[in-house]
């Protein structure tokens, strides 16, 4: 080990890199060194965190290899997977630095940015957001699905997210400490990063080919994602439910109005029962679609007031004993690094 590393070791960095990771033993060394290659000219001291979300492979004994050579680098392994937010909320209540900043295992976010990161934080700017263009190989179905979704989430929790942002950013410790106070099931750090406020600012990059394996977000888990992202931010898919039903009903009372209209003027029964009959079918069908996501928010209250641990550690590689087995759902904030 060197002397640089022990020397970093006694105090606390001013310069924390969260990295999550999911069976990713392809792509730690090479992210490690790609990070020490861009992270040594910088004048702070830093520390790497990464966390091994429950992987299957040889992430985590990768990751002891790397702790035991260079003291900068800690480690956290859950006990099981229990996802990319809560491997990132992990890492992030583990840090001590004063600017923490997070990307993930499969260098697709660019370590070369750190440095510009680091600048914009230097000139005030409390977060400092990364946002992917889209880059000419990505299938046009991804592209319209998340500029869609960006859109719409903006739209009804009134926390604007620019199309692209990703996890790869930038905190100030005081932004932070914030974003821990959040006690909330379904995570989605994007959209509290932004609801906490503080001058941010955001840089543009084009997301490099994955270096090794391939990606863990299926469209299973990319739509889970983006319901999480709405429905812990708004209730407007309940209110669309009410406006749902007062247009249909006030169509029911038109086409019941204008059917006793006319046995009254015309002395007729106004023909029409297979529209009748189309109608009530697709009436049952919104009014079931709407019970389900009633039933999707009352799952989620469940989920708070069971006040489970959002994930468990299994191990922990130089990280203090301050970050429990448990998740920290009940921790004050810790003080403040200047």
């Amino acid at each position: 080990m060197t002397s640089a590393s022990s020397n970093t070791a006694e105090q606390s960095p001013r310069l924390s890199i969260v990295i999550p990771a999911f069976n990713e033993e392809g792509n730690l060394k090479v992210v490690y060194a790609e990070l020490h290659r861009v992270l040594e000219p910088v004048e702070a001291s830093w520390e790497l965190i990464f966390v091994d979300d429950g992987s299957s492979d040889a992430t985590w004994c990768l990751i002891e290899e790397l702790a035991h050579a260079d003291s900068r680098v800690k480690g956290i392994r859950f006990s099981r997977n229990f996802g990319h937010q809560y491997a990132l909320l992990a890492g992030l209540q583990a840090s001590t630095g004063a600017a923490i900043i997070s990307l993930d295992a499969d260098l697709q976010h660019p370590p070369e940015l750190i440095p510009r990161l680091i600048e914009e934080w230097q000139k005030g700017n409390k977060i400092v957001k990364t946002v992917r263009l889209d880059p000419e190989k990505q299938s046009l179905f991804k592209k319209l699905t998340s500029r869609l979704f960006y859109r719409v989430f903006s739209y009804v929790s009134g926390v604007k997210i620019e199309s692209g942002m990703a996890d790869y950013r930038l905190m100030d410790r005081q932004v932070l400490e914030d974003v821990l106070s959040f006690r909330e099931e379904g995570l989605f750090l994007r959209g509290l990063v932004q609801w906490v406020g503080y001058p941010n600012t955001s840089i543009s990059y084009m997301p490099a080919e994955r270096f090794s394996g391939t990606t863990k977000y299926t469209l299973g888990k990319m739509v889970k994602f983006a319901w999480h992202g709405v429905s812990s931010f708004s209730i407007v898919p309940l209110r669309i439910g009410i406006l749902f039903g007062f247009i249909a009903s006030a169509v029911s009372f038109a086409s019941v109005l204008y059917a006793i209209l006319g046995k009254v003027i015309e002395g007729h029964t106004v023909p029409g029962w297979a529209s009748s009959l189309a109608i009530i079918s697709f009436l049952f069908g919104i009014l079931f679609l709407f019970l389900g996501i009633l039933g999707e928010y009352v799952g989620r209250i469940l989920l708070e007031v069971r006040d489970r641990p959002r994930f468990i550690v299994s191990e922990r590689l130089g990280i203090s004993d301050v970050l429990p087995r448990n998740d920290m759902k009940n921790r004050s904030p810790g003080p403040r690094l200047p």
